[in-house]
């Protein structure tokens, strides 16, 4: 049960956000630019601090029998530090949208009517394991004016917490209330269903971690909520497609990172090239060890698994794969639109046609031709970072970044009209 102080401390906690928020909306793009810069620095000057944390955090990770995914997606090395410090420099680096205008027009009374972006105000932002998310999602809240309340997985408490207080120093060096960013440290979890009802201090939550976790968000939740649910991502090697591109962008897509949400989990492969395509393709992927489940053409070939119904609803996060061989273009469209989660999808191929027919068909938050499914991130897209990938079709869709994190209001200027 939670107690009584617990629930206390995170209302303090909202307050206290509600309250900094006001600070943030008053900065303009210079002083949060300095912000994010002081916090850039101070990530750089903790590296050992933050590794040391880290590592106190996999090894907990690893006495408690953490999935394989759960682990990859926790750990920071110098590489991810550096990721982390060049996600907060480009985001320095991108367009405020706070207080972009849309071109007036003159309304049918003689005023001026136009548009301006605004700040949400507060966002919540719960996660798992993903320590990065951490400096990625309070940097991206800072810049688009939002005050942010973070609330980590337990697995991650000790690297969250440094970064917290890098986070929390860069805003104080620019002058602004380092309450604008704050963790949530006490780890019961009946604390995200207090958290989640909170909608007279948080205007905002976006849960990101596994399928159970943002059901009961979205389920219970007095709040609007920004989410999805899974990564089935599928990749198309169409009729007309280049035999070697086709391979090698496969590959990558399985391979890359298995924890990620962007990962293959299904391939779809045109009759005309499965028999010459599959025995390549699983030569490849036995360098990684990679399970391949299939469907009866495709076990005709190669030799692997069965697949079964519930493969292809599956986000494996695994070395694991489910292969079909399609007969046609329209019969890998319905596939994806079945089982696809609405993430993303790719078509290879050296037919454009083809590839806008599948633009236009396939409905998932970033459609792919000729690329691996595992660049949809919101830094490869050149938004700095994201706070998620969202599959919701309304507010924002797909990698969420600055303009995600802020909404439009109507700026009214007339002459003294009166209505009649």
């Amino acid at each position: 049960m939670t107690s009584k102080t617990s629930i206390s401390e995170l209302e303090k906690i909202c307050k206290q956000a509600q309250e900094a928020k006001l600070s943030l909306q008053k900065a303009d793009s210079n002083q949060k630019n300095e912000a994010l810069k002081y916090s850039a620095e101070a990530i750089n000057a903790s590296r050992e601090k933050l590794l040391d944390a880290n590592n106190q955090d996999m090894e907990e990770a690893s006495k408690n029998n953490l999935q394989n995914s759960f682990v990859d997606r926790l750990e920071l090395n110098s590489g991810r530090i550096d990721s982390m410090i060049s996600g907060i420099d480009k985001i320095i680096n991108l367009e405020d949208p706070v207080g972009n205008k849309t071109k007036p027009h003159i309304s049918p009374s003689g005023f001026e009517v136009s548009k301006m972006r605004v700040a949400l105000g507060v966002v919540g932002i719960i996660y798992e394991s993903r320590p990065n998310v951490t400096a990625d999602a309070s940097a991206l809240c800072l810049k688009s004016g939002n005050a942010s309340i973070l609330r980590g997985g337990s697995e991650a408490s000790k690297s969250n917490r440094v970064i917290e207080s890098c986070m929390q120093e860069g805003l104080e060096r620019a002058g602004l209330s380092k309450l604008a960013i704050q963790l949530i440290k006490n780890q019961d979890r009946k604390l995200v269903e207090q958290m989640i009802k909170m909608e007279n201090y948080i205007d905002l939550l976006i849960p990101r971690g596994g399928k159970s976790l943002i059901k009961i968000v979205a389920d219970e939740a007095k709040i609007p909520v920004l989410k999805h649910y899974e990564g089935i991502c599928h990749v198309y090697i169409d009729s007309e497609a280049d035999m070697k591109k086709a391979i090698e962008i496969s590959v990558n897509a399985k391979t890359y990172r298995y924890g990620i949400c962007g990962t293959m989990e299904t391939l779809l492969v045109h009759k005309k090239l499965a028999s010459e395509f599959l025995p390549n393709l699983k030569k490849e992927l036995d360098n990684f060890k990679v399970e391949i489940r299939a469907c009866k053409s495709s076990k005709n070939i190669i030799d692997v698994n069965d697949a079964t119904e519930e493969d292809w609803y599956t986000e494996y996060l695994a070395p694991i794969l489910s292969i079909k061989i399609v007969n046609d273009f329209e019969e890998a469209i319905t596939h994806i639109n079945k089982y696809g989660s609405g993430h993303t999808d790719c078509i290879v191929s050296e037919n454009i046609n083809s590839a806008n027919k599948f633009f236009d068909e396939v409905d998932s938050s970033s459609v792919m031709h000729n690329l691996p499914t595992c660049f949809a991130d919101g830094f490869e897209y050149g938004l700095g970072a994201e706070v998620g990938i969202s599959t919701d079709k309304l507010h924002a869709r797909g990698p969420v970044g600055l303009e995600g994190l802020t909404s439009e209001k109507f700026i009214i200027t007339g002459k003294g009209q009166l209505r009649s």
